[in-house]
């Protein structure tokens, strides 16, 4: 008989397995305990953190640091810093939490609690939590306490990326962060997906995923019930992708606010496709301040459910977050290039589609295709469109009404 030749694809497989068993063998293993972590979510763990931390940064070996399951770690504000000599996992499937007072940042920045600053090929997975514990600190917030004293400073990003490139964020829960939940800022080929990002409704300003200054980025397969943006991205950002994302309560998907303080933001190259927002303030939304520059260009919105949701298209180039009213300005960041596609659902407010945009720069290049938003609760009103200084095309069904002026 003669002898079986294993074909080339078989040959390869074989060398992938190899590879691939050769690679698991030069990983290390390292979990808190092994550098005094307690976990008993009263003991201070930061150092154990750290000191696990540097292990794993400096080994030769890829390293996996583990935060073990059925024990909660209670972190105060740290930073994490790279460059590390190997690509590193965070495998989370325990609880790492922050202490529950301001008091505790006292001397520390308040911007601040997991802070990664300069580490390339990070991953965090492991189904575990990350709790901001930010009761205290949104009720401090003048947002949240109508009365005096009342505090309107800074507060932590909980879980925050800087200068980092191929990080994988996926498979956890990120909950109750004293302000945004998790956050990029100047960085590059990044994923999120997979998560689970909540707080309550009426917690100020704790946008579910941020962007700043970030490019390439994936964020697929989340859902995200926040007090604030289920996703908002400002600054400079460029090919985002948003996809498969249940969002709400919250404030919806957002670009920007941009142009704040005369900034010049530049945001293109954005598609935000299947969708469901419900119960949320705002549908997709793109705000920026009068006075600022740049541009929001080439942005898509498509196959989007909208179940009681005010606001479901909104363009607010007249947006002023502040107790005073804003000067009016002649500068204003560029809206252009902007489609809505395939939206569909409830409007919990008769104005279904709000385009506001600057006289001196208007925004051009809109198109509304087959979007269909009748009002929450049916009757016998109609949902409405109001159109300002827009201009653009519709195409297909288009409920209410497509109000932008021919292009």
């Amino acid at each position: 008989m003669a002898k079986a030749v294993p074909s080339p694809l078989a040959a390869v497989a074989v060398l992938a397995l190899l590879l691939l068993c050769r690679g698991a063998e030069a990983r290390v293993l390292l979990t808190l305990d092994d550098f005094g972590g307690v976990g008993d979510g009263i003991a201070n763990d930061t150092q154990a953190l750290l000191d696990a931390w540097a292990a794993a940064c400096s080994s030769t070996q890829e390293a996996v640091l583990a935060v073990p399951a059925g024990k909660v770690y209670q972190i105060w504000p740290v930073q994490l810093s790279g460059p590390c000599k190997k690509r590193l996992k965070l495998l989370i499937s325990g609880a790492i939490v922050a202490p529950s007072s301001p008091d505790e940042w006292a001397g520390r920045d308040p911007m601040k609690w997991l802070y990664v600053y300069g580490v390339d090929g990070l991953s965090v997975s492991g189904g575990g939590t990350i709790d901001g514990m930010g009761q205290q600190w949104w009720a401090s917030t003048c947002k949240r306490k109508k009365t005096q004293p009342c505090y309107s400073g800074p507060r932590p990003k909980a879980v925050h990326f800087e200068e980092c490139r191929e990080v994988s964020v996926q498979g956890v829960t990120l909950q109750n962060a004293q302000q945004f939940q998790l956050t990029f800022t100047r960085c590059s080929c990044v994923k999120a997906s997979f998560l689970r990002v909540v707080a309550p409704a009426d917690s100020p300003n704790t946008d579910g995923i941020h962007l700043n200054d970030t490019s390439h980025v994936r964020i697929t397969d989340n859902l995200i019930s926040t007090g604030d943006d289920c996703v908002s991205m400002v600054g400079n950002c460029s090919d985002v992708r948003v996809k498969d994302i249940s969002c709400g309560p919250g404030h919806g998907i957002s670009i920007g606010s941009l142009g704040k303080n005369r900034t010049t933001d530049m945001v293109e190259d954005v598609k935000v496709d299947t969708c469901l927002l419900t119960n949320t303030t705002n549908g997709v939304r793109i705000k920026s301040w009068q006075g600022g520059t740049g541009f929001a260009r080439d942005l898509r919105f498509e196959n989007i459910v909208m179940r009681n949701v005010s606001n479901p298209i909104i363009i607010d180039q007249y947006y002023c977050d502040q107790p005073t009213p804003c000067a009016n300005q002649t500068q204003a960041v560029e809206v252009r290039r902007v489609e809505f596609a395939g939206i569909r659902g409830t409007s919990a407010t008769p104005q279904a589609i709000s385009i506001a945009c600057s006289d001196a720069v208007p925004c051009r290049d809109l198109e509304l295709a087959n979007v269909n938003l009748t009002l929450e609760g049916g009757g016998a009103g109609r949902a409405t469109a109001l159109c300002y200084r827009a201009s653009g095309k519709s195409a297909g069904t288009v409920v209410p009404p497509s109000c932008l002026a021919r292009s």
